[in-house]
């Protein structure tokens, strides 16, 4: 299949005429192609289309397809079949009233192709580019960035149900590959354990029962490996994803005990990140946020938020389940520095920011990161009562450690052996015995008061951010950040981001990379119709209030 790359956009006459005689009010579809026009060129697509072959329909209607089926929130099949018969995606697309489209299969090519090539990101940045251009989209400003969980398309699966799955779906695989080799390998009873889908209210109640079933499942496993490994006809059989899926899931939760596989005990489990949850999409990860427990993926989504300017969407990026947020901001300034995009500003919750995001971010890319930091985790400054480490003067230069009493330390010993503390300042227990300040101090009834301290940068800018975050002008200025939550909730609502479409993580991010998109068009479209920016929202009656 061969590119044949349009040379210029143009809407039909015909077209442009119904379209307008049937929309007179407009649509979305309308706006954006007058507003816009030719935003996806066949040629930024070019990489990944053959050069001989048949010809392709052309990637850019193809991308503009892709981003409007999530705009409405459509299925491939639905999609195309908005292209045969919708006069407003006609119009955006620049086709004739008569073009009969194209079958729904070719969406699912393209987002092939788009992932393979690494293009998803083209999507949101051939989109960006445009509305800088019109002037929607401004350099620096403020941006705001959180994250929210997503639902991997795979059931949840016990331990038990994991195994026999992963078993299972390996010889689907293998029977489609190999199904001679495999018939006579397989005893009568693995059609009886794997016939079916392996579901808990199928197996036994009993834990031994249950002990006996996971042992049963591990030699079968084991039997499938060890017979993969042997064949030198079929020795390709261990490169099928599903059978590595089985090798990695058996290291995982078997050990080998006297000549037998047995369950892995569960201290000697491998962390939730690397463990995989299902066999279905081994990428995705069990996670637990507060009282949110899932399979799946995180996304972070960056957006502007400056007040004279539609809000857009100008970074995404999906991670396993598992990443951690403060990880997530330094990648995140990279992708905007990559493409010109960084804040003056950046406003994230308390997940995002530690002293080294506060640091990095200021030093490496000039951007300011405003979000509140984790309180004191000490007893004393929980307490509110006690003295905790911010009321004790720190000279860095003499490395002296002054205590609310006038008390001075009398150690500095370099540190090393607790996670980010490398100086700890330590009190005479000659000073610290006698104190009546004792009890706020320390709850040791022999040591003395022990000081643990960060490098002095990132101390300082703890020290500096707590005691900002407690200001009025903190706060007003903080505020801006939960806008971001919205438009979580308007992707989840609008676009379905909270399920993935798609297994695994590339092309989950596909989707996310499309949501955003999606979201931008659906807002620079109200910003076009001169509908403003949306206020908190707050109940008809409580507007009464207001109105009075």
């Amino acid at each position: 299949m061969s590119l044949q790359p349009r040379t210029a956009f143009q809407i039909p006459e015909e077209t442009q005429r119904v379209a307008r005689a049937a929309f007179p009010r407009s649509t979305l579809c309308l706006q954006i192609a007058d507003a816009l026009g030719l935003v996806y060129e066949d040629e930024a697509f070019a990489d990944l289309f053959p050069r001989r072959g048949q010809p392709a329909q052309a990637p850019g209607r193809l991308a503009w397809v892709t981003v409007l089926q999530f705009v409405e929130n459509l299925s491939d099949r639905a999609a195309a079949d908005a292209v045969r018969g919708r006069l407003d995606w006609k119009y955006l697309l620049g086709l004739e009233l008569t073009d009969p489209g194209f079958d729904h299969t070719v969406l699912s090519e393209f987002r092939s192709r788009l992932v393979a090539g690494q293009a998803e990101q083209q999507l949101l940045d051939r989109l960006l580019e445009q509305l800088q251009a019109q002037g929607l989209l401004q350099a620096g400003g403020r941006q705001r960035t959180d994250s929210t969980h997503i639902l991997a398309a795979v059931r949840d699966l016990n331990r038990l149900e994991r195994v026999g799955e992963t078993l299972r779906a390996a010889l689907n695989s293998v029977a489609v590959v190999a199904p001679d080799w495999l018939q006579r390998l397989a005893p009568p009873e693995w059609y009886e354990r794997y016939g079916r889908r392996v579901e808990n209210y199928h197996l036994p109640k009993s834990d031994a029962a249950r002990q006996a079933l996971a042992a049963a499942i591990g030699a079968d496993g084991q039997c499938l490996l060890t017979a993969v490994d042997a064949t030198a006809e079929h020795g390709w059989l261990g490169k099928v994803p599903a059978v590595q899926t089985l090798r990695r899931v058996w290291a995982e939760q078997y050990i080998e005990s006297e000549g037998t596989l047995v369950w892995r005990p569960v201290k000697d489990m491998p962390s939730p990140a690397e463990l995989i949850a299902s066999p279905y999409d081994p990428e995705a990860r069990y996670s637990t946020k507060r009282s949110v427990e899932w399979v799946g993926y995180k996304v972070h989504l960056t957006e502007t938020c400056d007040r004279d300017t539609p809000h857009l969407i100008v970074n995404v990026e999906t991670t396993p389940a598992t990443t951690p947020d403060d990880h997530m901001v330094a990648v995140v300034h990279a992708s905007l520095a990559a493409r010109h995009r960084l804040p003056a500003e950046h406003l994230v919750d308390k997940g995002y920011t530690s002293a080294q995001v506060l640091l990095d971010s200021q030093r490496d890319y000039q951007v300011a990161v405003v979000g509140p930091v984790a309180d004191d985790p000490s007893w004393q400054a929980r307490a509110g009562e006690g003295f905790a480490k911010a009321d004790f003067l720190i000279d860095w230069d003499r490395q002296v450690v002054t205590c609310p009493a006038g008390q001075q330390s009398g150690s500095w010993l370099p540190k090393t052996t607790v996670p980010g503390v490398v100086v700890e300042a330590r009190f005479s227990a000659k000073e610290c015995t006698p104190c009546p300040h004792r009890a706020q101090c320390t709850r040791s009834k022999k040591e003395p008061r022990i000081i643990g301290l960060q490098a002095r940068d990132q101390y300082e800018a703890l020290q500096t951010t707590r005691e900002v975050q407690t200001t009025e002008a903190f706060r007003q200025q903080y505020a801006a950040r939960a806008g971001v939550e919205s438009t979580h909730e308007q992707a989840i609502r609008r676009c379905g981001l909270r399920q993935c479409r798609y297994i695994g993580l590339a092309k989950t991010h596909l989707q996310h990379i499309v949501t955003a998109v999606a979201i931008n068009l659906i807002r620079v479209g109200e910003w076009l119709a001169g509908t403003p920016i949306a206020p908190t929202r707050c109940s008809r009656f409580a507007a009464l209030q207001g109105a009075a």
